[in-house]
């Protein structure tokens, strides 16, 4: 039989394991940011759709190019939130080998060592992934010149 744990064992597992927890609470406000830009990019891209298709010429090769990047966006905003996603199971198994380990008296000490540096190295990667993200968001986020430099036509009845 099992021997049951302390509740001061217990308590100080639970002490352990509070860090893991709070970072799953980051790791979960970055999802939610990066799930946020993915839903923008997919409208602007789906307003865009219905423009092209009736568009022509330079504002039609403009258009293409921005639904372009719009859909390496999505690809680069997919990639980061898999790697978080992938990070937060890491850092799950971590608090259940913390558990594990006091309940059943194992040694898991360089297992979870090893599990929480792995979340920790592929957390930086979504981070990283974020930041091309934003990189290419910011390349197609420019006033075009005409635009900028609009001036408006006198009216002839004026």
């Amino acid at each position: 039989m099992i021997p049951l744990p302390q509740v001061s064992q217990v308590a100080q597992t639970i002490q352990l394991a509070l860090a893991p927890v709070f970072l799953l609470a980051g790791i979960g406000a970055f999802l939610n940011v990066c799930v946020g830009r993915l839903a923008r990019i997919i409208d602007r891209a789906r307003r865009l759709e219905d423009k092209i298709l009736s568009s022509r010429g330079k504002e039609h090769d403009r258009m293409v190019g921005e639904i372009r990047v719009l859909d390496r966006r999505m690809s680069v905003v997919n990639m980061a939130i898999f790697l978080s996603v992938a990070s937060a199971c890491a850092v799950c198994l971590v608090v259940i080998l913390l558990f594990a380990g006091n309940l059943f008296g194992a040694h898991l000490g360089t297992p979870i060592a090893i599990l929480f540096s792995l979340a920790m190295l592929v957390q930086a990667a979504a981070f990283g992934t974020f930041i091309q993200e934003i990189r290419l968001a910011s390349r197609i986020i420019h006033v075009r010149n005409e635009v900028l430099y609009h001036k408006v036509e006198d009216s002839e009845d004026a």
